[in-house]
């Protein structure tokens, strides 16, 4: 019969493809559930407000028109269902696909069934297949897989965040439109179960198995795999544990897959007394916690509390005195196992010929060993107990006190048995490799010895006294033949005429009275030697490796591991040295990979690379967890060496005094600092001794470990600085703000110095992982802080700056800010407020209105750069952009809204419009009728004002803040500053062939700083009266505002405040949003007003320039300065008389 795997069998490949998806899909699954988006749990009251109309569980099916006609009902909500959508649809398809993937699995599964049934597979029936070895192993995975999916999804996504994600996806997702999308069925299947997996938690009843019926599988299938499960050891597993008290262990992992694959037939757990006890007696006599899948642990008195054949069966396994018996008899184990593997693992004493000598008795202390880890393991978890049940509290009480259990002895036989585990097949497999040389070796070398005895016996080579005996000569020359002609390849017939020669060269001493010539003895002897060495070599089994693989097997502890992490760390911290032990602990818990990757390999499946990333990515996240405490140790001498080296050890100057030797010599507070920089270097050793590693699929190189755990533990700390120590109190008298940055920037420069004090002695590049990662925390939460401000939030799995090794942490929002940045941002808005302050533009200082007293300046800008670098002050200058983007969308609304739906209003600008063209001429009684219309529009002005002077004041800040970048990259890295402006300069074509035109902006190529006026922030269509509202709005305010020789354009009064600068910038920034011949018509405008006004005053003989004018000259004035034009530009409206009369008013 054809192999049942072979590539031409379709059944059996048919089923291993099934297999091989099912542990594909459940990796996936465990995948996920780290995934699933916090706001589906609804947990925060914020979340419930927020999302609770358009996140619905399966109620949404009983009415789907209710649930959509209260959305179009609201357009705000509308929109948040968009944004919902845009920010969620990716993940959501991602979790549908694998909650298809598990209903296809079943469907598949099912239809093979049938097939079988229906003699698709030629000479193939459920029983033959069962008959098989492989088949009946398939078979059994199949259904029990099944199981174990439907578990862990339960166990990771509860059932009403599930129902929420599948109502969101059919909602957003094209999938119900389409005739052959089997969403029902995933509902169906996949609906909330009522189970919780929070501790404490009640069982809903009949759970798991009314869960497990939800797809209707055969009877037949399911009784006969359990059948198969109750009577055979279907993996062959107890010939690799012989002793009758290790079978529970040998079939445990056969015990799992009967236990989820009872669930299917709950009638067996109910009621069939007898069954259940051959099954506990078989599979459960002296253990009742087992590992299901990869770790996952399952208490069997609990899980079988509320059937009842199951519970009396179990009884017997539970009762106190077989309790006591089997952890006493686990303790004594480990009191004599310990100091017997010590003994072991001594320098030198595991030898080559002591290995081969003693196989059984290593292997048997190999299985003690993993045995009693395994139990105590198991039976100890804290996992495996629900501490609120009495019943599971007494039961481990028993067990820890009978087993005298204390983890650190257990961790530490643990770490023993793995490096004994791992030295011992190191060996194996070099002797593997080399056995038939070594073979070989030996037999020439017997050969050799018994030619050379035949040769001393003819009398011709010369060895003292040995007489000629040609009898003696034709034997050893035999013998030396025989031996030559042993055969590698047939090694049982090698091994037979082996210990005949050993045997025939013992009787030829005796017989041949040989002993008294020494030399010959020893030639005897030698040779006897060399074939005892080829008896030992040719026993030298692939199945001794093999044996060890299944005893040494450690996926049971994948989860449980974690309670040991404490320990380990606490053992690497006082002796670094250890990694090198736990090197081997953790290439044992390597081989739990085997258990998922065997059917997918044996499959040829793709899913082989991404399944084996998973689970090794996983195993070196946990690695990377325990030796994480390398870097925090070094971090906290760190902390001492900074503190010594600024407050104690004086700085020592370059002439010193015979006699001030002694004072600045310090030798304490130095011998400290040495003290403390040997244990860093210590740490480093440690860590390095720890070779490169191959982890599951992942090579995990320890001076990128070292490095990573470093940037880690950097990350983790400035994070933290940065969000405790920037955190502003608004309600303070005086800000908080230059003194926060202040102390800010000590500790980042105490950081700064202790990394660069660290570099060498760790040999790292302690300024290239400052700068990226300093820069990595601070883009990350600019990142996060404009996510307020974006339609399409960037999730943490999607962000560039985000990283699952070295990740950058998240705190919990302390204000409206999210982030630390957005916190400074908003405090320099909220003091350099422009209702509350007044900018001077040639002082670069604000100062406050009512008090005159001065609020802040540019050295702010420097404190930031020394606080958070140029990272920082780039991404406060990202942040403002997103803020006034905000605000001029919020503008634009109010227009169209407000101030062009108002009937009123538009008649006043249409009255105005006919009243001032042509825009050439001058308007009649220009006074009266300027000041009727501003009148007229009063009530629009103050949002409309109190929008443009914030745009207008962040515009200031960021002029600042280009200030502060140029200024400090011209002062840090002049030669790059210097050939960053030359090209700039030379790309940029000269601006004489250019005829004076509004549009034309030569873009540079590289910024070293740009000058911010000119960006456009937002598309926007055509308004209309937009250039007169803006002309309207500017003489409304000019009233307000007064000129003086000292301070130029300030506010009248400080109960009704105007800041210039803002004002001037933000209208220019608002005129920029839109085509240039606005601004024209707006320029004309005021040109318009200057000529009316002043037509006005000359014609009524009044000798002084009018304020307005002043104001309405300024503005004009300030245009041409901030927007870099040419002076033509205001001249084409305003006479230059009137500009000189204006200068000699200035």
């Amino acid at each position: 019969m054809v192999d049942f795997l072979a590539e031409n069998n379709l059944c059996g490949q048919a089923v291993l493809r099934i297999v091989s998806r099912g542990n594909a899909i459940i990796a996936e699954l465990l995948r996920l559930s780290e995934f699933i988006p916090a706001v589906f749990r609804l947990k925060d009251k914020s979340d419930q407000q927020k999302y609770g109309d358009i996140i619905c569980d399966f109620s949404y099916f009983k009415g789907p028109e209710y649930y959509d006609s209260k959305l179009e009902a609201k357009p705000d909500l509308q929109d948040l269902d968009d944004e919902f959508r845009e920010n969620n649809l990716e993940i959501l398809s991602r979790f549908y696909l694998a909650f298809e993937s598990v209903h296809k699995y079943i469907v598949d599964l099912t239809r093979y069934l049938d097939d079988l049934y229906e003699g698709v597979y030629i000479q193939q029936t459920l029983e033959t297949v069962l008959l098989n070895e492989d088949g009946k192993q398939l078979l059994c995975e199949a259904l029990y897989l099944y199981g174990v999916m439907l578990l862990v999804i339960d166990q990771k996504m509860e059932g009403e965040v599930r129902e929420r994600m599948l109502v969101s996806y059919y909602r957003y997702s094209a999938a119900r439109s389409s005739a052959d999308s089997n969403l029902d069925d995933i509902c169906k299947l996949l609906r909330s179960t009522g189970y919780s997996s929070q501790s404490g938690a009640k069982r809903p009843a009949n759970y798991p198995e009314s869960y497990f019926q939800r797809v209707p599988i055969s009877s037949t299938f399911i009784s006969m795999v359990i059948g198969r499960l109750r009577s055979d050891d279907i993996y062959n597993q107890v010939s690799a544990y012989p002793l009758p008290e290790h079978r529970s262990t040998a079939l445990a992992n056969q015990a799992a897959m009967l236990y989820v694959c009872l669930y299917f037939i709950p009638s067996i757990l109910q009621t069939q007394q007898a069954k259940m006890r051959e099954i506990v007696d078989k599979y459960f006599p002296d253990n009742w916690v087992i590992s299901v899948y990869m770790g996952i642990t399952v208490n069997l008195v609990e899980a079988w509390e509320p059937y009842k054949a199951a519970k009396i069966a179990l009884n017997y396994t539970l009762d106190s005195a077989n309790i006591r018996e089997q952890a006493s008899r686990y303790s004594v184990s480990m009191e004599g196992l310990r100091p017997q593997i010590q003994q072991l693992l001594k320098e030198g004493f595991l030898r080559e010929e002591i290995v081969l000598d003693n196989v059984p008795k290593l292997l048997n202390c190999l299985r003690d060993c993993n045995v009693s880890i395994r139990w105590l393991m198991l039976h100890t978890a804290d996992s495996a107990y629900d501490p609120n049940n009495k019943r599971l509290r007494q039961i481990k009480e028993q067990v820890i006190n009978d087993s005298k259990y204390n983890p650190k002895i257990l961790f530490q036989v643990l770490l023993d048995t793995a490096q004994f585990e791992f030295t011992l097949k190191e060996m194996f497999k070099k002797m593997l490799s080399e056995k038939q040389l070594k073979w070989e070796s030996y037999r020439a070398e017997g050969s050799e010895r018994m030619t050379e005895l035949a040769e001393v016996f003819s009398g011709v080579k010369p060895l003292t006294r040995v007489e000629k005996n040609e009898n003696l000569q034709a034997w050893f020359r035999e013998i030396s033949k025989q031996i030559e002609s042993l055969n590698y390849e047939d090694s049982t017939a090698a091994g037979r005429k082996t210990v005949q020669l050993i045997q025939a060269l013992v009787e030829v001493q005796e017989f041949h009275q040989l002993e008294s010539n020494l030399q010959v003895c020893q030639f005897l002897a030698d040779t006897r030697k060399f074939l005892h060495q080829m008896i030992r070599t040719i026993n030298i089994k692939e199945e001794v490796l093999i044996t060890m693989q299944i005893v040494g097997d450690l996926s049971y502890a994948w989860q449980i591991i974690d309670s040991f992490t404490s320990i380990m760390q606490e053992s690497i911290r006082v002796n670094p040295s250890m990694v090198t032990k736990l090197r081997a602990t953790f290439l044992k818990l390597a081989s739990a990979l085997d258990l998922p990757l065997l059917r997918i390999n044996q499959a040829n499946s793709p899913d082989l690379l991404s399944v084996s990333q998973f689970y090794s990515g996983e195993l070196v996240t946990y690695v990377r967890k325990v030796l994480q405490i390398i870097p925090e140790s070094m971090f906290t001498s760190l902390a001492k060496i900074i503190k010594l080296q600024i407050h104690a050890i004086m700085e020592v100057p370059t002439r010193l005094d015979k006699d001030k030797l002694k004072d600045y010599a310090q030798l304490g507070a130095r011998y400290e600092v040495a003290k403390l920089t040997h244990a860093i270097s210590i740490f480093t050793e440690g860590i390095l001794m720890m070779k490169t590693t191959l982890v599951g699929i992942i090579k995990v190189d320890p001076k990128q470990l070292l490095e990573d755990g470093i940037r880690k533990e950097l990350v983790r700390r400035v994070a933290y600085a940065l969000h405790k120590g920037l955190i502003f109190n608004p309600k303070a008298k005086t800000s908080e703000l230059m003194p926060k940055l202040k102390e800010m920037a000590a500790t980042m420069d105490g950081f700064y110095r202790s990394f660069e004090y660290i570099q060498d002695y760790v040999s790292i590049y302690g300024l290239k992982i400052w700068q990226e990662e300093v820069s990595r925390i601070i883009n990350y939460n600019v990142e996060q802080e404009c996510n307020s401000f974006l339609r399409t939030k960037i999730q943490d799995w999607q962000s560039v700056y985000q990283s699952t090794h070295i990740p950058i942490p998240k705190f919990p929002a302390v204000d409206e800010s999210a982030t630390f940045i957005g916190r400074l941002c908003r405090e320099i808005l909220r003091i350099t407020d422009p209702k509350a302050t007044c900018y001077m533009d040639q002082l670069n200082t604000w100062y406050d209105l009512k008090t005159h007293q001065e609020v802040t300046n540019n050295r702010l800008f420097s404190e930031i750069q020394d606080t958070l670098g140029t990272f920082g002050l780039n991404g406060l200058d990202r942040l403002l952009c997103f803020m006034m983007v905000k605000e001029l969308q919020n503008f634009l609304s109010v227009f169209q809204k407000t101030i062009l739906r108002d009937k009123a209003m538009v008649d006043v600008f249409k009255a105005m419009l006919s009243a001032v063209n042509p825009v050439k001429g001058i308007v009649a009684n220009a006074s009266k009728g300027y000041a009727n219309a501003v009148a007229k529009t009063q009530k629009i002005w103050g949002p409309y004002l109190e929008s443009i002077m914030k745009v207008g004041q962040m515009q200031i800040l960021r002029q600042q803040i280009a200030n502060e970048l140029n200024y400090s990259c011209k002062f840090d890295s002049k030669h790059l500053a210097a050939a960053l402006e030359n090209l700039n300069k030379s790309h940029l074509p000269s601006p004489v062939l250019y005829d004076v035109d509004l549009h034309y902006n030569p873009a540079p190529v590289l910024y070293v700083v740009d000058l911010h006026y000119k960006p456009i922030y937002i598309t926007t269509k055509r308004l209309p009266y937009f250039p007169i509202v803006n002309f309207l709005f500017i003489i409304a305010q000019l009233p307000k505002l007064q000129y003086s020789k000292n301070q130029g354009m300030t506010c009248r009064k400080a109960t009704d405040p105007v800041d210039w600068s803002p004002l001037v910038l933000g209208l220019l920034t608002l005129l920029k949003q839109f085509h240039s011949r606005y601004t024209e018509q707006f320029l004309a405008l005021i040109g318009q007003f200057i000529r009316s006004i002043m037509e006005q005053c000359t014609s009524q003989k009044i000798p002084d320039m009018p304020s307005d004018v002043v104001g309405a000259l300024m503005f004009l004035e300030d245009y041409v300065r901030y927007t870099k034009l040419p002076r033509k530009v205001a001249e084409a409206h305003v006479p230059s008389f009137i500009f000189d009369e204006f200068r000699t008013v200035l």
